[in-house]
């Protein structure tokens, strides 16, 4: 099964990935941007979803409920500022989802 490839983030974020020949939604750091660009990647039933650390905490609200569905798979990568500590956690939640285990637990 192919899926479709989708960047949330700045302009500066998404740049690379657009380069690449990935989906890139380029928004404001604003909630109502964020959360606009977060709910046209859903409408478009994308396999992955590549979220910049800086804004994730805007599109949580939307991405928030497919977190134990299979797809979009949502994964958020720090860039361009210094991390926040949200893309750690967002992996622990993942993996704990998949193994049961909270594996990032100190």
């Amino acid at each position: 099964m192919e899926s479709k490839v989708a960047v949330l983030g700045g302009t500066d974020f998404v740049m690379a990935f657009s380069a690449l020949g990935l989906d890139a939604f380029a928004v404001e750091a604003n909630a109502e941007s964020v959360q606009e660009g977060a709910a046209d990647i859903l409408k478009q039933r994308y396999g992955l979803v590549v979220v910049a650390e800086n804004v994730a905490e805007y599109a949580d609200e939307v991405f928030g409920e497919t977190v134990r569905d299979a797809t979009p798979c949502v994964v958020i990568v720090p860039f361009l500022t210094e991390s926040q500590g949200i893309a750690t956690k967002a992996l622990g939640r993942t993996l704990k989802i998949a193994t049961g285990i909270d594996i990032l637990a100190n």
